[in-house]
């Protein structure tokens, strides 16, 4: 069974054992994750969602969070201004292994979401 899931603004066709580098998630290692936005769920028949599938879901396990390699960028402004800028970039990701694929059932499957470290930020500040 496969599932087409959407994170970090990211699409990606999973399955039980894969293991992905996704957007940071707020969770630590160890933790157990659940994706909820499900675009699609295969295998014995294909299920479509429009936008997505009610009620599917994948748990994952958060193995790391790790940093990507560094992006450098270099800008030079030739002629009469003769300066030059660079600039790096890591991107924060976190690695995960996929547990299950869950066609049906992922209200009742006990597991936190998987939500990222901006929207965490915002709902810890509006809880106070």
């Amino acid at each position: 069974m496969f599932a087409v899931l959407k994170t970090g603004g990211k699409q990606y066709k999973v399955q039980a054992g894969d293991v992905l580098r996704v957007e940071l998630i707020a969770a630590e290692a160890g933790d157990k994750v659940q994706f909820n936005e499900i675009l699609m769920v295969g295998g014995d028949t294909l299920t479509v969602g429009a936008p997505t599938v009610e009620g599917a879901a994948v748990v994952a396990e958060v193995i790391d969070n790790i940093k990507a390699d560094k992006v450098i960028t270099y800008h030079k402004r030739r002629r009469k201004h003769s300066s030059q800028r660079t600039r790096g970039h890591r991107q924060k990701l976190t690695l995960v292994r996929v547990t299950e694929v869950l066609a049906s059932g992922a209200a009742a499957s006990g597991v936190k979401e998987a939500v990222g470290t901006a929207v965490a930020r915002r709902a810890a500040h509006e809880a106070k």
